[in-house]
């Protein structure tokens, strides 16, 4: 059976939101890569530019791992809106 996709054709939802939280955080591929091995986890640069260009699936304990080093929650970093925020209400 084939793995899922979107839509949209990506393996994965979380893409554009690691790209922003790299920038916002002002890290490269390679940085975000060595502070994920420094946390245990066994990611390198390629599985990042990867998940970034929708080239690959996420595995939970990957998502676990980004949200740890980036100190966000699951919902902001798979749909990017921050946890604390509430959603905006419909008109």
């Amino acid at each position: 059976m084939p793995k899922p996709k979107t839509s949209t054709g990506q393996k994965n939802l979380i893409a554009k939101n690691l790209i922003d939280l790299r920038k916002t955080h002002h890290i490269s591929q390679r940085i975000l890569a060595y502070k994920l091995q420094l946390a245990g986890y066994d990611m390198d640069k390629n599985v990042i530019t990867r998940i970034e260009t929708n080239k690959r699936y996420v595995t939970d304990i990957e998502l676990k791992a980004l949200c740890e080093v980036f100190g966000v929650t699951y919902e902001e970093l798979i749909d990017g809106i921050p946890s604390h925020t509430p959603p905006a209400s419909e008109n």
